[in-house]
């Protein structure tokens, strides 16, 4: 620490951190790769390599307490709301693999005309106006829709259920720990999401819920708090993270307009606008895990017991795997797809990847299509407060049409 410097101090809590965390990252990798906050009681790697390394060492970093430090969610219950993200092999594996069964690569490409109606419902009408914000007129709005048209959520309901998705994520500054209306929204999914359920018994459908219910390995079943669980980490996280996704890119082109102007010049290049977004600035921007063993690295041991963070957007700012990491370029090529942090590694890279990327390509191509160029309000712009979620609450912009 210089004498300019302040003491180095990090917390997924902080709003200077939701604001922008990154300044805060370089200094953990380089002053302290294995960082000790005891004032919350929790260790964080920053650098790629332990962070991808701690990913996949799933016994030492163990996920049967949950994905989140707040106190509410952590602990050997967090599988009742975080599905198989709180679980370890083998009870992970058997739980995944029958999700798959549902959730496959084929039935998600199976939606994707209909993924691109629902981007153009939303997309169209805001280009008319010429004015809109990113987030409440679209981006919020698509991902739900998507998923509810995969769970077979009525059309009425999906406001009401992104809503909700919205408060179990929200965190007020100073507060550590799951707000009383993020849990009252988080009972109401699940009470909706067991109605719909029960409803499929009686009467199944050709959606995700009833594939799910139908999925079978050598006479295993998945049980009806199985789905309900899968069923709400589908809204909460891959809704929540696929809507920052797309206004964070959005976002970043506008911040960088030499970057921009390659997918508004050629929407084939619309993949790369977006795997260079989850590089530089990924929605989720770090990960908890329980230590089941003492974990020594660069002279640090973090003790059994301990909660520990992966922090991914650090990683993938990390200039020993990304040269001129805090440059958003386009032009990285093939090693960022492979490489970024940002869906994970190892046995609990995001199921969800496939269907994010495709929602984020469908409606980013939509929208260079349909303008050649826009401007956002950022005055006006304010960002989400989660402790493990980044990008933006409300992004006015003005397009210019084509």
């Amino acid at each position: 620490m210089t004498a300019t410097q302040s003491p180095l101090t990090f917390s997924p809590y902080d709003y200077a951190i939701h604001e922008d965390p990154y300044p805060v990252y370089a200094r953990l990798r380089d002053e302290a790769p294995v960082y000790r906050n005891d004032e919350r009681d929790f260790w964080a790697l920053s650098r790629y390599e332990d962070v991808s390394a701690g990913f996949r060492d799933s016994k030492r970093l163990s996920n049967s307490y949950g994905i989140s430090l707040d106190e509410s969610s952590w602990g050997p219950d967090a599988h009742k709301a975080g599905s198989f993200l709180a679980m370890d092999d083998p009870r992970h594996a058997r739980l995944r693999s029958l999700v798959s069964r549902g959730f496959t690569p084929r039935r998600v490409n199976e939606l994707t005309g209909r993924i691109g109606e629902l981007a153009r419902q939303h997309l169209v009408p805001a280009l008319e106006a010429g004015e809109f914000d990113v987030v409440t007129d679209f981006a919020g709005k698509f991902p739900m829709d998507v998923i509810s048209e995969l769970m077979g959520v009525p059309e009425a309901d999906r406001d009401r259920l992104r809503t909700l998705a919205d408060t179990v994520l929200h965190r007020d500054e100073g507060v550590f720990d799951v707000p009383q209306e993020a849990m009252e929204a988080a009972l109401y999914l699940i009470g909706y999401y067991s109605d719909m359920l029960a409803e499929r018994r009686k009467r199944p459908s050709d959606d995700l819920t009833t594939a799910l219910m139908n999925a079978e390995i050598d006479g295993d079943r998945l049980s009806d708090d199985d789905i309900i669980a899968f069923l709400f980490l589908m809204v909460v996280a891959g809704n929540e993270t696929t809507t920052k996704l797309l206004a964070n890119a959005v976002y970043w082109g506008w911040k960088n307009p030499a970057q921009l102007a390659k997918p508004l010049g050629d929407p084939a290049r619309v993949p790369d606008w977006i795997e260079e977004t989850l590089r530089y600035d990924t929605s989720s921007q770090m990960i908890a895990r329980l230590a089941t063993a003492d974990i020594t690295a660069h002279g640090v041991t973090i003790p059994e017991g301990a909660r520990v963070l992966l922090l991914l957007g650090s990683a993938n700012r990390d200039p020993r795997a990304f040269p001129e990491p805090d440059t958003y370029d386009l032009d990285r090529g093939r090693e960022v797809t492979t490489q970024i942090a940002s869906f994970g590694f190892g046995p609990h890279f995001c199921l969800g990847a496939h269907l994010a990327r495709l929602e984020a390509r469908i409606a980013l191509t939509e929208l260079v299509t349909r303008v050649s160029g826009y401007e956002i309000d950022e005055a006006r712009a304010a960002r989400v407060h989660s402790s493990n979620v980044r990008g933006f609450a409300t992004l006015p912009v003005r397009v210019t049409k084509r």
